[in-house]
């Protein structure tokens, strides 16, 4: 088995691969995000990334935050959220509980007060169920600070919910009024 450091390159990988350039290696994701598992093997040690169909679940079991998934017969794999691509993932709308979380930089906090959370380049605007979550998230943009978000309101007011086959609460965006500092 490959060591963390090989584990880590090739999660980066696929998280390149199945949520932003599928072009990188010249595969076609479907309508849903899938790929066929045995092509992107094939398609991603061509590329030099070598990994090899255990290895390929290892890494989808190991990974802490969940990216990734396979469909039920294991011959497909997708990332779970994030993409920028357009996927259909087929999510139901679901009620989300009364608060969720999104942790940011604190340097973001001013222009997130004034335009509220847009999703940019991505299809979604993540959210955690714990602030715990959150706060890991707002780690990776500096000082982290932590929204709470006036979930269970916004659902009563028509904004659609979705959450991840890995646990992230998705939705379109967080107009201001929404959005709780304390």
């Amino acid at each position: 088995m490959e060591n963390d450091k090989q584990l880590k390159h090739i999660s980066k990988f696929l998280s390149l691969v199945l949520r932003h350039k599928p072009e990188t290696i010249n595969i076609q994701l479907d309508e849903n995000g899938w790929a066929e598992v045995d092509e992107l093997i094939e398609k991603s040690n061509r590329k030099g990334v070598q990994f090899n169909r255990a290895t390929l679940h290892h890494v989808v079991e190991t990974n802490v935050k969940k990216r990734f998934a396979f469909n039920d017969s294991l011959d497909k794999i997708r990332a779970s959220q994030g993409h920028s691509l357009q996927v259909e993932l087929g999510y139901k709308n679901q009620k989300p509980p009364e608060i969720l979380f999104h942790g940011t930089g604190e340097q973001s906090k001013q222009s997130i007060l004034k335009k509220g959370l847009i999703r940019k380049a991505r299809q979604h605007v993540h959210l955690s169920s714990d602030i715990t979550t959150a706060k890991m998230v707002g780690q990776r943009h500096g000082k982290p600070f932590i929204f709470k978000v006036a979930a269970l309101e916004m659902y009563n007011d028509n904004f659609a919910f979705f959450i991840s086959e890995n646990g992230v609460w998705l939705t379109d965006n967080v107009p201001s009024k929404y959005l709780r500092t304390e």
